[in-house]
């Protein structure tokens, strides 16, 4: 079984968006377009990239979150075309959890604007049970889909933060219902899949994980045992392994799907992880966009 990962579309569409949409976060959201993202985020890799995928011919695609730059109904509509016409899978195929920027106001998460746009791409299989999760803003999290040998578990790390804050949290029903789905009988055999938009590994700085962290990962962690566990957030491909009391977690990261980037670490393309028949990880690797929109194969660095 072969999975690609792709991670923080950042696609922006501000057609037809009217002045007032920005007297809140997205002020400080737009003046950092304005001089810094623009330049470095096109949304043009992102078709790109989901036309390689199409044919590259993967199994599932899990994407782990920030589809958007402000939370705006121009941009998710955006995303969700990109899906149909250029990725063409059915959404059972495709896995999508929210990242902070598709929270970025109060008012996008209260009116679960994600889940408006992407329900049938964040919905437990219905022999599971639709409501698995924990009821949230966003939809029931975590949902969970298997797939093969796998069980893929998707969670949410994504709330609404004050602006220069982009730190998540899964939160304490996410973290029990997480407890009750890893002890069903249906789900013994299967091997787990975990994914979020932040990493489980925060920054050495505690400042930093103030703004930017996932501020339950030690709580999350020994909870998810051992397993895979796939994030973006952090713009960078990365491959590193986490030691709880219950095993060890092998977390991937992957770049932004939308970066332009001198580092190929950095630079737009998306992860493949292929599996054995018993779903165990027989391989990792990237495929990162080069010039001409060609793709090449490469490591993806450990952390």
């Amino acid at each position: 079984m072969r999975i690609a990962h792709i991670s923080d579309l950042h696609v922006l569409d501000l057609a037809g968006v009217p002045p007032w949409r920005f007297l809140n976060k997205r002020l400080t959201g737009w003046a950092n377009l304005k001089l810094k993202r623009n330049h470095t985020h096109r949304s043009g890799y992102v078709r790109t990239i989901a036309q390689e995928i199409r044919a590259f011919g993967a199994d599932h695609v899990i994407i782990t979150g920030d589809l958007t730059n402000l939370a705006l109904e121009t941009e998710f509509a955006a995303v969700r075309q990109i899906l149909e016409e250029d990725l063409g899978f059915d959404p059972r195929d495709v896995s999508i959890i929210p990242g902070n920027h598709d929270v970025y106001t109060g008012g996008a998460s209260r009116d679960g604007r994600i889940g408006a746009y992407f329900a049938d791409y964040m919905r437990s299989d219905a022999d599971l049970g639709a409501e698995l999760g924990a009821d949230l803003e966003l939809g029931f999290f975590p949902f969970v889909r298997v797939r093969g040998p796998l069980v893929l578990i998707g969670l949410s790390s994504a709330v609404p933060r004050l602006p220069f804050v982009a730190a998540g949290t899964i939160g304490d029903a996410q973290r029990a219902a997480l407890d009750r789905i890893l002890k069903l009988g249906a789900l013994r055999d299967k091997k787990p899949v975990f994914f979020a938009h932040h990493p489980l590994h925060n920054p050495a700085s505690r400042v930093k994980t103030v703004l930017e962290g996932l501020h339950d990962a030690r709580e999350l962690g020994p909870l998810m045992g051992a397993g895979l566990f796939l994030h973006g957030h952090l713009h960078k491909r990365m491959d590193r392994s986490l030691t709880t009391e219950a095993g060890v977690i092998r977390a991937f990261g992957a770049t932004s799907a939308s970066l332009h980037h001198d580092d190929p670490a950095k630079m737009a393309g998306f992860n493949v992880y292929e599996f054995d028949e018993t779903g165990g990880l027989a391989r990792g690797y990237a495929r990162v966009l080069g010039p001409a929109g060609v793709f090449t194969e490469a490591a993806i660095p450990e952390a």
